[in-house]
């Protein structure tokens, strides 16, 4: 089993109420669900965000949390919620209605990496399933809301950033004849999970460093959006997806190049969002 369901870096001084996740870069693969998978361990990373870990472990150096998963996508999706099992790959499992995810192989434990790739043989049990939910999302998922909970409290306020990695292909179905190829994809699930004034400064942090942004399409956010962007009660979530082609080759899953200056742009974009809401009275929800 993965060593780790999650770590957390600290700031000397947690200055910010903005929290730093990274859901989808846990590269802990165990020996024994690499037995069990029919793919070799270069497929099996495919949908990983390669390296997004290491692209935003700067937050605290701005006053701000990160937390970061350890274990893998593949082996369990802390982007779904607990109950969105895959009758076909766990047994004993009924379909409860359509859920879009799940029935395309992405539940909670994914049933299929990039490309629609299938992980195993035959099915998993029940008790495997459940065994993997108890040991690694609901860690991860209890840290996040305190997390989340402590900002809120020392700040008034809390901003979550939801980081992910995107593959450069995901945005040929939006681009246009004459627009700019986006590189960054902000979900605020169409303005319920995060006020307006939330994005907007996010937003502006990213093309401060350059970055070319769009909102929402075609990513607006998962579950951990839905879940925990609660607006109202001074709560924010936003999901970021990075084109991983900048920083990456993602054929080999190596960091290519750019890496360096990617990286060093993001702290730029980083220590802008860490500053949100600071020295004013908390958000309200737009």
């Amino acid at each position: 089993m993965p060593k780790l369901a999650y770590e957390v870096l600290h700031p000397d001084a947690n200055t910010s109420c903005v929290v730093f996740a990274s859901p989808h870069s846990g590269r802990d693969y165990p020996w024994r669900f690499l037995r069990t998978t029919v793919l070799n361990e270069h497929q099996v990373r495919s949908s990983e965000d390669a390296f997004v870990d290491m692209l935003f472990d700067c937050a605290p150096r701005f006053g701000a949390c990160f937390l970061k998963a350890g274990a893998p996508r593949a082996f369990v999706d802390l982007n779904r919620a607990a109950d969105e099992l895959d009758p076909a790959l766990i047994e004993g499992v009924r379909q409860k209605g359509h859920n879009p995810r799940v029935a395309s192989g992405l539940g909670v434990v994914p049933r299929v990496v990039a490309n629609g790739r299938a992980i195993y043989r035959g099915k998993l049990s029940i008790e495997e399933a459940e065994r993997r939910i108890e040991m690694y999302w609901r860690p991860y998922h209890g840290m996040l809301q305190h997390l989340l909970d402590d900002a809120h409290r020392r700040h008034g306020q809390a901003v979550l950033i939801d980081c992910h990695s995107m593959p450069h292909e995901a945005m040929d179905s939006v681009v246009r004849g004459g627009m700019k190829r986006p590189d960054v994809v902000l979900g605020d699930r169409f303005g319920a999970a995060a006020a307006g004034e939330v994005v907007d400064q996010i937003e502006a942090a990213f093309v401060a460093a350059g970055f070319v942004v769009t909102r929402n399409a075609p990513f607006a956010g998962a579950y951990i959006t839905q879940a925990y962007g609660r607006p109202t009660r001074g709560q924010h979530a936003v999901q970021v997806e990075i084109d991983r082609s900048l920083y990456m080759n993602e054929a080999l899953v190596r960091p290519n190049g750019s890496f360096d200056e990617v990286r060093a742009r993001l702290a730029a974009v980083v220590g802008e969002i860490a500053q949100i809401g600071q020295g004013r009275m908390p958000l309200a929800a737009e």
